[in-house]
């Protein structure tokens, strides 16, 4: 099994950066494909980010240019930098592990999940 942990998420103003840390720990491999989603009340699940060994990343489109993910594979934590945070950016992220690897984006093929951490952008 693998165990994901994110913390790091709070309540910032617009134009701010914040940092999402998500702690890995069982059986888990760099190969795996860790990633970064988030839901919004009455929305849905949508993703934000994933990155593979250490330089293979991908990212959604309203995030491109603003956010960040990057991954230590000797504490097995991956990482969410966010910059010019916006309000819509509010919502439960989520981190989330893909053992299978065929897909970067697709909830539905990430086996283990974290229980999310709160993010909060007022205007």
């Amino acid at each position: 099994q693998v165990q994901l942990v994110e913390s790091g998420g709070g309540l910032v103003q617009a134009g701010n950066s914040l940092r999402l840390s998500c702690a890995a720990s069982g059986r888990t491999s760099s190969r795996h494909i860790l990633g970064w989603f988030r839901q919004a009340p009455g929305k849905e699940r949508e993703f934000v980010a994933a990155i593979r060994w250490s330089e293979l990343t991908y990212y959604a489109d309203f995030v491109k240019g603003r956010f960040t993910i990057s991954r230590d594979n000797v504490q097995n934590t991956v990482f969410l930098q966010m910059n010019s945070l916006k309000p819509e950016d509010t919502a439960v992220y989520y981190c989330a592990c893909n053992r299978i690897g065929n897909s970067w984006s697709s909830r539905y093929e990430y086996e283990y999940w974290g229980q999310g951490t709160q993010v909060t952008v007022s205007s």
